[in-house]
């Protein structure tokens, strides 16, 4: 079977997260927001420390390296029962504080 190019023009690829970044701090903003006011984004100061690489505490690589090993080996158990409790669990913490 033989696959030929498509007849029309290519697909717009969406930008990289390195690309995004990059053009929102070379614009100022001014001329973007006064044209589109919805496009107006402001950061939470959670997302702020996650972008700035704060939440690298939690990141445990030994276990990265641990789990892709086991990945590669095919031993790597999935235990469905504890990957649900955690999400309902996960689920009634963030559905309380919306909350309150």
């Amino acid at each position: 079977m033989k696959i030929d190019k498509p007849a029309g023009p290519a697909a717009p690829v969406a930008p990289s997260r390195a690309q995004t970044a990059e053009t929102a701090k070379s614009s100022t903003g001014a001329a973007d927001t006064a044209s589109d006011p919805s496009a107006k984004v402001a950061l939470s100061n959670t997302a702020a420390t996650l972008l700035e690489g704060g939440a690298n505490s939690d990141f445990d690589a030994d276990k990265v390296a641990r789990i892709a090993q086991a990945i590669s080996d095919g031993k790597f158990e999935i235990n469905a029962e504890k990957i649900a409790d955690r999400l309902i669990a996960n689920a009634h913490e963030v559905l309380g504080k919306a909350q309150h």
